[in-house]
């Protein structure tokens, strides 16, 4: 098979209904660093740094499993002073904690190692990146930038632009951290109204790839909990216990809440027919996707018309 002409895999994917359930990168540490000029298709590794500046916030992140961003405000317009970095990082009891600093020179960027190991603040709000990396692949520009400039309108200060967070199909794509949330499917209209849902803390089944914290069983899960009794807080379900037999999944979660109902949630996963997975991809790929099979609440198996969750 052969690359389409003319071929953007956003476009692709919604024809296919491409399952957004259990997408989301798992990684529960960010670092962002502001980057006013054009991107590298290949994000952090392509900026012109000073090598030994570069190796060691690398492999700082790469110890930890972090992610480097660059961000940047929508707009043409460029901001005047010190450019920002960030290490965002998010625990499975769900403490959310910042490190926020700025850099004129590379060798600034080496704060980004120590906040790596410092506490950080656990009273700023969230961050609300939109991945607009056009020159990774065209649906993140062509989809993303719409985004971010209604995001931007509405909370100037919480959203940035920011290089490729995967799933390019996807696109727009948003992940609010350090809650680690994944959002896809987005325009500007649907992006505002996930967005102003996830900071009242509601969050809801429709456009949620996952939380990463969470691996892609868990996650349609919990997808399968939120589609079936309504949006929740991100900390609403607990996983408590996975198991595997070939590919089914049981997944066991409990509500942290006084009435503390306990769910038992079967997922299966399937692996697809080899596709144009990007809009650059030069050769076919397939993918294993995850669909919820039946729900349990305290040992009950609840039905919804016959619907696949």
């Amino acid at each position: 098979m052969t690359k389409s002409p003319g071929f953007f895999c956003a476009e692709a994917a919604r024809q296919r209904k491409d399952p957004l359930a259990g997408t989301a990168p798992y990684g529960t540490t960010w670092i962002l660093i502001e980057y006013r000029g054009g991107w590298p298709p290949n994000g952090f590794d392509g900026l012109p740094l000073e090598p030994g500046t570069r190796q060691r916030v690398f492999s700082a992140a790469q110890a930890l499993r972090a992610r480097i961003l660059l961000i940047r405000r929508h707009g043409r317009h460029t901001p005047e002073g010190p450019r920002r970095w960030a290490v965002l990082h998010h625990d499975n009891e769900g403490a959310h904690r910042q490190s926020w600093g700025t850099w004129t020179h590379d060798r600034d960027l080496g704060g980004i190692v120590d906040a790596l190991a410092a506490p950080g603040d656990s009273a700023a709000p969230p961050v609300v990146l939109v991945c607009a990396h056009g020159l990774h692949d065209v649906c993140c520009a062509v989809r993303g930038r719409p985004v971010a400039r209604a995001l931007s309108e509405r909370w100037p200060e919480l959203v940035w632009e920011c290089t490729h967070i995967g799933g390019d199909r996807f696109a727009a794509n948003v992940v609010v951290a350090p809650d680690g949330v994944y959002y896809g499917n987005l325009d500007a209209a649907s992006a505002v109204a996930v967005v102003e849902e996830h900071l009242a803390d509601r969050v809801h089944a429709e456009h949620l790839r996952g939380y990463t914290n969470l691996f892609p069983p868990q996650q349609t899960a919990v997808i399968a909990l939120l589609a079936r009794f309504g949006p929740a807080g991100r900390h609403h379900y607990a996983v408590e216990h996975t198991s595997r037999d070939g590919d089914h999944w049981h997944v066991r979660l409990r509500e942290r809440t006084p009435r503390a109902s306990v769910y038992d949630v079967e997922v299966r996963s399937r692996r697809t027919p080899a596709r144009q997975l990007t809009c650059k991809g030069i050769s076919m790929s397939s993918t294993v996707v995850y669909e919820a099979a039946s729900v349990s609440v305290d040992g009950q198996r609840t039905e919804r018309d016959g619907d696949r969750f």
